[in-house]
């Protein structure tokens, strides 16, 4: 199904699905109809077999700020079951970047706060404007929590640092936020956009589409196992990747010395 987008734009540029955040008078808060765009503009990148990479970024000075007023104030009259579809909706959202099978780069200028904050986290690569850029997870000022990012930050930059961040609600500037681990790259906001593009077309021209994929896969799912069932699971992929024609394809490029292209 194809939405009407009203909250993004999205579009695909030489296999690169490009998702933006376009509400820039409203400093790109989100809301539940962002929030469903958003994840059907995720859903349609990985079943479209022309696209590579994704490409999150957001129109303004602004990344995004967390949620939207309006939305908030809906919130707050919710009862449990509203409020536990709701959640449900985010973290859907969050699950389909984190495990979707293809590289994911963000891109970050002005704030990103609370679900900006939790949004960006979930990428492969966050690149970040040096001079604007700032990032935190602010919900607990709000007597809110930042549950459901909670889980991948972890994953991102280890317990202690996440602890730091969420219980003391700070904000960080773009390199403090490097020296953490949190994003990937800072760089000056006039080569931003340029960057992330670079990023990109490395990945997709350096890098088996295949092997990101399954890599990503390792990723979201080894950390829930045990050591014995992750290293059985780990096995089982690595035989089964051997087979796939990327790889055939790479080892008979690698065998002939030939350059490839993927």
């Amino acid at each position: 199904m194809k939405m009407d987008y009203v909250r993004i734009t999205h579009e695909i540029n030489k296999h690169i699905s490009i998702i933006t955040l376009n509400q820039p008078e409203k400093e790109n808060a989100l809301d539940n109809q962002m929030i469903t765009e958003l994840t059907q503009a995720f859903i349609q990148s990985q079943r479209n077999s022309d696209v590579k990479a994704v490409l999150l970024r957001a129109a303004g000075d602004t990344f995004c700020t967390g949620e939207d007023i309006e939305y908030l104030q809906r919130v707050s009259k919710y009862d449990f079951t509203q409020n536990f579809q709701d959640s449900t909706d985010l973290m859907k959202l969050y699950q389909q970047i984190y495990t979707l099978r293809k590289p994911v780069v963000c891109l970050v200028q002005g704030p990103a706060l609370a679900g900006g904050c939790g949004l960006m986290t979930v990428c492969d690569f966050i690149i970040a404007s040096r001079e604007t850029a700032t990032f935190g997870y602010t919900e607990s000022q709000l007597g809110f929590i930042p549950a459901i990012v909670l889980i991948f930050l972890v994953r991102r930059i280890g317990e202690g640092r996440a602890r730091e961040l969420v219980l003391q609600s700070r904000v960080i500037d773009a390199d403090e936020a490097f020296s953490l681990g949190l994003i990937s790259k800072v760089v000056p906001g006039f080569e931003l956009e340029k960057s992330g593009f670079d990023l990109i077309n490395e990945l997709i021209t350096k890098n088996s589409g295949t092997s990101m994929g399954l890599i990503k896969e390792l990723l979201s799912r080894v950390p829930g196992m045990v050591t014995n069932d992750a290293l059985d699971y780990a096995s089982h992929l690595n035989a089964l990747t051997r087979m796939t024609d990327d790889c055939k394809k790479g080892i008979n490029a690698f065998l002939n010395t030939k350059s490839i292209k993927w």
